[in-house]
């Protein structure tokens, strides 16, 4: 008979053929006593329940620093049958066994969904003098079961099932987030902090963290990929809106010298016709690396830095300002923060105050890290960032560095102490609690203007923090375009929606001849046609320019190719932002593995070098250099227009596109109805009267217009507007429904542009109340 036992290798493993000692009910679960070891199970809604697994006598204290939401009252029922706890809501049964401790997890027409595979492991860990425990929990899978999450990996790979990622932790290109997705639409959410390895194999996979008090996951239920997400985002927020100009185009590099050059080249798209609406003022605005992210203009080429954005206020773009985690030693913030003792002893960028590469180590920056962890420390960053940045009109923060940078690392480093215990003990949730701070408190100070947040790290909950993540210093290379499809993808499963790469790669090593090179010329028009269809599209990176005029002029091919994605973006922008309202009120996502919408059709589960953008748009980005075609998947369960030359073609197939530099593979799912804006300078430069209306028919379709005053937060309150448009395949009629919510500025009538593809254009005036159009 085995029993809950210390090994040499002071491993606690509970596991065996005790029976139960007892089993309690309580308000939203059962706590049982299983060999040695306590087992919770608590159900948080009818479809989610956690589970908590520590040694017996092992008492500890875990308030959560993803999961926000508290436990509803759920009618469940308990019983016991051949050994085994029954638990059972409306929507899952939990089945525990009370020999071993496992669970089981069940849908509601009694499916298995998954299973534990073995007991959970707990091995005694010294974690900065605190006993405690590394903790271990594996799950059984079915054979060909697909999953989907962890964050952002660099590896290519859609389906994770088979990925062994060792001792997980934030950094530069790498995002963790310990939540996965089943094909069989189910979730798990691993709630630990610290260096986590994900193992996965024919049997299943596996968690193992290096620091818990106790196994703490959630299962959830949501029937589909969306669901699944709709779970996670109910248990650690929902996805606020961002401003309307957030979705144009954005123009930034590494990096801008002097106020006088940022805007110029603002005012030089202006005069070329060019959209934009951001740009990103990068590093040292603040002077020499010992004044590191001051957060004030302390260079002298930025002398005069209200009137700098004033003046790109004016020219109708925003202005976004690169933060960071640390702070030199000649800064404000820095002695504040050391009088409280909350910077860190270990060595980040820049590592030299000389700013010379490579770095010259005989004159250390004496840059730190601060406690972000600690709420007095976030009180203090953000009142240098309001003081000295926020108060002059920025729009919006570049946090860079969010992971943050640990370099030189020691093992020794992950002692340091935090205001929530060692640093290894919540490391990967560094990135959360950073974002989170200037979140809060730019909402505690003013709604008049959205927060927005570029960050190169996340955690899971960071969604409710108004932040966008892009995927960090990678590469120029045909390759590295090709990893981010799948990187972004994963990291949107995760139940993130907002993600973006640099549009042309960070760092030019392989191009040595930089934008004289035409292969990389022709890999940055690539790069820019799928930037157009991600969340965010922005053009950044090292080692060269990226403004568009670095490629040639108007009517050259490459200039041409760029403006024509860009110009597209700005059309879409009612499509875009209308699907951002579904990310914040219906827990959608903008950039969809085929998976989300397809998951019948087995032939996508592992595609990824395709996606939706919306339900609508199929993506197919260019990923090889000199193509001439590409072979596109078009999924089962649903007919498919080419956008180009709006060709109806039939799902289930393989299909080829000819690829000239100034197309990528683009199709629309029969039955979409898909909004298109104005030629427009930026994203609110004209009303949204005489939109397009554009019906890809052959299917019942439908699309709800969201519109609201495109920046602030009233739409909190109530003040934004929606207009249903149902597409009826069999009476070849459009209905546009009764407008329903009202905002300031809000257009009393309008006229809609209606374009059945294919078949014909009927204009239609509007004023609020239901129309039908027959075709």
């Amino acid at each position: 008979m085995k029993k809950f036992f210390l090994t040499t290798a002071t491993a606690l493993i509970f596991a065996g053929h005790l029976a139960a000692q007892n089993y309690q009910k309580t308000p939203n679960g059962i706590q049982s006593t299983i060999n040695s070891a306590k087992v919770e199970v608590l159900f948080f809604n009818e479809a989610t329940v956690q589970v908590l697994k520590s040694p017996a006598g092992h008492n500890f204290e875990k308030k959560s620093l993803s999961v926000v939401a508290e436990p509803q009252k759920v009618k469940f029922s308990v019983s016991e049958r051949s050994g085994d706890l029954h638990l059972k809501s409306a929507s899952l049964e939990v089945v525990v066994n009370l020999q071993s401790g496992q669970l089981a997890f069940y849908g509601k027409n009694g499916d298995l969904l998954l299973s534990e595979k073995s007991a959970a492991a707990f091995t005694g860990f010294d974690d900065a003098g605190v006993k405690t425990f590394s903790v271990e929990q594996s799950f059984a899978l079915e054979k060909d079961e697909a999953i989907y999450g962890l964050g952002q990996h660099q590896n290519g790979k859609m389906s994770q099932r088979y990925m062994n990622y060792q001792k997980m932790v934030q950094g530069n290109v790498e995002d963790v987030v310990p939540f996965f997705q089943s094909v069989k639409g189910y979730g798990v959410f691993w709630d630990n902090y610290s260096p986590t390895t994900f193992t996965g194999n024919d049997a299943g996979i596996s968690f193992l963290s290096e620091v818990g008090d106790c196994v703490d996951y959630y299962f959830m239920y949501g029937g589909n990929a969306d669901g699944v997400i709709a779970q996670m985002r109910s248990l650690t927020g929902q996805a606020p809106m961002f401003p309307l100009w957030t979705f144009g185009y954005w123009q930034s590099k590494e990096r801008y010298k002097s106020q006088n050059e940022i805007v110029d080249v603002v005012r030089k798209y202006r005069e070329l016709g060019v959209p934009l609406d951001g740009i990103i003022q990068d590093w040292q605005y603040w002077g020499n690396n010992y004044l590191w992210n001051a957060m004030e203009f302390l260079s002298p080429e930025y002398n005069r830095p209200q009137q700098m954005i004033d003046n790109i206020h004016n020219l109708n773009a925003h202005f976004t300002i690169s933060i960071w985690s640390s702070f030199g030693p000649h800064t404000k913030p820095y002695r504040d923060l050391e009088k409280g003792n909350m910077l860190y002893d270990i060595i980040t960028w820049p590592q030299s105050g000389v700013e010379t590469w490579p770095p010259n180590r005989d004159y250390p920056s004496g840059v730190r890290v601060y406690d972000a962890y600690n709420p007095a420390a976030r009180d203090i960053y953000w009142n240098y960032a309001s003081k000295g940045l926020f108060a002059l009109g920025v729009d919006g923060w570049w946090m860079d560095s969010t992971e943050p940078d640990h370099l030189d690392f020691k093992p020794e480093d992950f002692d340091t102490k935090t205001a929530l215990g060692s640093f290894r003990k919540v490391r990967n949730a560094y990135p959360l609690m950073s974002v989170g701070g200037v979140y809060e408190h730019q909402r505690a100070e003013s709604s008049d203007k959205r927060v927005f947040i570029l960050t190169r790290s996340a955690f899971a909950g960071q969604q409710r923090y108004g932040a966008n993540t892009w995927s960090g210093d990678i590469q120029g290379t045909w390759q590295d375009l090709k990893n981010q499809i799948p990187a972004g993808l994963n990291f949107s499963l995760s139940g993130i929606p907002y993600w973006n790469s640099d549009i042309g790669g960070f760092f030019l090593a392989h191009y040595p001849k930089r934008l004289n090179d035409p292969e990389y010329r022709e890999l940055y028009a690539r790069w820019i046609q799928f930037g157009a269809f991600c969340p965010m599209m922005r053009s950044h990176g090292a080692d060269a320019p990226r403004e568009i005029w670095q490629f040639g002029k108007a009517g050259e091919p490459v200039f041409d190719a760029i403006a024509k994605y860009i110009r597209l973006r700005y059309r879409l922008l009612p499509y875009i932002y209308s699907n951002s309202w579904e990310v914040t009120a219906a827990q959608s996502s903008m950039m969809r593995a085929l998976v989300m919408d397809f998951p019948q059709d087995k032939n996508v589960w592992d595609i990824h070098s395709e996606y939706m953008f919306g339900k609508s748009l199929l993506v197919s980005p260019v990923t090889e250099k000199s193509a001439k075609m590409k072979q596109v998947y078009l999924p089962a369960g649903a007919d498919w227009y080419d956008f180009w030359t709006n060709e109806k073609l039939s799902g289930g197939q393989n299909v080829n596109k000819e690829t000239p530099l100034d197309v990528m593979p683009l199709y629309v799912r029969a039955g979409a109805i898909v909004p298109c804006g104005h030629d427009v300078q930026f994203a609110t430069e004209k009303s949204w009267d005489n939109l397009e209306i554009h019906i890809y028919a052959g299917a019942n379709g439908q699309f709800t217009l969201y519109e609201d005053e495109f920046d602030n937060y009233n739409y909190e309150k109530g003040a934004f507007s929606t207009i249903h448009f149902a597409w009826n395949e069999k009476a070849k009629t459009l209905t546009i429904g009764a407008r329903k919510g009202r905002f300031k500025g809000m257009l009393e009538t309008r006229k809609f542009n209606i374009a059945l593809v294919g078949e014909g254009e009927k204009t239609v005036s509007y004023n609020g109340k239901e129309v039908k159009i027959k075709f």
